[in-house]
């Protein structure tokens, strides 16, 4: 079987658990708050009620993911304990103590022949959501759907799946017993990459896609499905230090961006520095940087500098998602935003300086989804935008930009209402 000879059977499959999905997400559109919401500590309970059953299925998990040689950084995303799962049943319960986007009213007005016209936040209705390893994503992304009102079809990745089928069967139960249907939260059948593929064609049963991962991940999702997709952001972030800036704060949010942790998508992978600082800056930031166990990637500038290892242009591109980081000097503001243009992925970028002229220039010009002024791009967060909960962090243009919270799992509709009124 190649590629693009789709595999009926499990297409059919994922089909009818899409159906089942769309089934539930009609009924789901009309529960009230005080049911979801019941909804969802019925599930944070179970879930920490049926602990041993779902440490013993992540043992399963995790002792394969070992035999077969997993690195131990992904090892650790796929362990969960105790703790990690206390953690999942918090972060259900959190999302209960949210508002509802469900019947926001996002601009009203009555118009001039006396209609009332209402916008208003609605559920998509059925969200797909690929990942990788992590299963806590499982329990985070079913409250946060439900919350918005969406029946959701979980496909994590296989070194997972014992962990994450027991997890949603613990979902499934307490949505049940909550009243609702528990087919708000499904796992997509079947093994390997033809399931995946299945629910990326479901197109007219799936409303939209979210691919959560790696960047081979997401570019599979985004170029090879035909069901709407919103892009999450890999991190290919910048800090670029002005010539007016604050040297001593440029030190601390450079090492807060890059160190404080490095596995994730709002890690700093990129420094600039105005040419007009370089040699008062570039042996205090490097210094700095290498004591906390950061290989600097420089230009001809910054390898004048001991242990300094020269960058390549693919360097610049680069997530590296640990402790390394490319680096160059740059000769103004402009080239640094052109530098950025080139190489950003369009997440979060950040500009240490005290001069409001070039902070007010640099967030015009950079064309990220979040850019920074004299902050960590560790910021780049939706409980630390004060969302209280985030399904991942957009890097498109289209409805969602940034940290998506419970308003980004809905769409809108327009409410007309009127008294017999006739065009």
């Amino acid at each position: 079987m190649t590629a693009t000879t789709p595999d009926h059977g499990v297409e059919a499959a994922v089909h009818q658990v899409a159906g089942r999905a769309r089934a539930a997400a009609t009924e789901l559109a009309l529960a009230t708050r005080a049911r979801k919401d019941a909804a969802l500590h019925a599930m944070a309970d179970a879930l920490v009620g049926a602990g041993p059953e779902v440490l013993a299925a992540n043992a399963e998990d995790v002792a394969a993911a070992e035999a077969a040689g997993t690195a131990t950084a992904i090892v650790d995303r796929l362990r969960l304990d105790v703790s990690r799962v206390a953690a999942m049943a918090e972060g259900l319960r959190d999302v209960a103590g949210l508002p509802d986007p469900v019947g926001e009213v996002v601009r009203g007005s009555t118009l001039a022949n006396g209609l009332e016209l209402r916008q208003v936040r609605v559920p998509f209705g059925v969200i797909g959501i690929i990942y990788e390893a992590r299963p806590n994503v499982t329990a985070d992304a079913a409250g946060i759907c439900l919350k918005a009102g969406n029946a959701v079809l979980l496909r994590g990745s296989s070194s997972a799946l014992r962990s994450n089928t027991a997890i949603v069967g613990v979902l499934r139960r307490a949505a049940r017993d909550s009243g609702l249907p528990e087919d708000v939260v499904q796992l997509v059948p079947g093994e390997g990459h033809e399931p995946a593929k299945a629910l990326m064609r479901a197109r007219g049963l799936v409303d939209v896609l979210i691919p959560r991962g790696g960047a081979g991940l997401i570019r599979s999702v985004v170029e090879e499905s035909t069901v709407p997709v919103i892009e999450t952001g890999v991190g290919n972030c910048h800090v670029y230090v002005d010539a007016e800036a604050d040297l001593e704060q440029a030190v601390a949010i450079v090492l807060n961006a890059k160190t404080q942790r490095t596995s994730v998508c709002n890690a700093a992978e990129s420094l600039l520095v105005h040419r007009d600082v370089a040699d008062e800056f570039l042996p205090r930031v490097v210094s700095a940087l290498q004591e906390a166990g950061v290989t600097v990637h420089g230009d001809e500038t910054f390898a004048a500098c001991d242990g300094v290892v020269p960058a390549t242009d693919e360097d610049y591109g680069r997530e590296y998602l640990s402790l390394d980081i490319s680096a160059a000097v740059v000769p103004d503001l402009g080239a640094a935003v052109e530098h950025i243009r080139r190489y950003s992925s369009g997440h979060s970028d950040a500009i240490v300086t005290r001069s409001q002229p070039a902070a007010r220039r640099f967030v015009a010009a950079v064309d990220s989804a979040a850019v920074l002024v004299n902050a960590s791009t560790r910021f780049t967060d939706g409980g630390e935008f004060g969302f209280g909960a985030e399904i991942g962090i957009s890097t498109q243009k289209l409805h969602a930009r940034g940290p998506m919270g419970l308003p980004e799992m809905t769409s809108t509709k327009y409410v007309v209402t009127g008294d017999g009124h006739v065009r």
